[in-house]
């Protein structure tokens, strides 16, 4: 598995001071995504709804909503 590229603008794009620690989302070679954001598992764990679950290996992340909505244009339709 591998990135295949960013999706969406980089951090220094989006404003970062430091260009380098901010959210991010990846496209992978599998086809799958990956997510840079801020760890909040004990945060939001309980305020998942009743049908929504995670599995002991995962984990709840949140990332900004300019991250995700500059990511938008470059998710793929299928």
């Amino acid at each position: 598995m591998k990135i295949l590229r960013r999706i969406g603008a980089s951090p220094r794009e989006r404003g970062s001071l430091s260009g380098e620690t901010c959210p991010d989302i990846f496209e992978l070679s599998d086809g799958n995504f990956a997510v840079v954001g801020t760890e909040a598992t004990a945060v939001l764990d309980s305020e998942l709804p009743a049908d929504a679950a995670r599995a002991d290996y995962e984990r709840i992340v949140v990332v900004s909503r300019e991250t995700l909505l500059r990511a938008k244009a470059d998710i793929p339709d299928a």
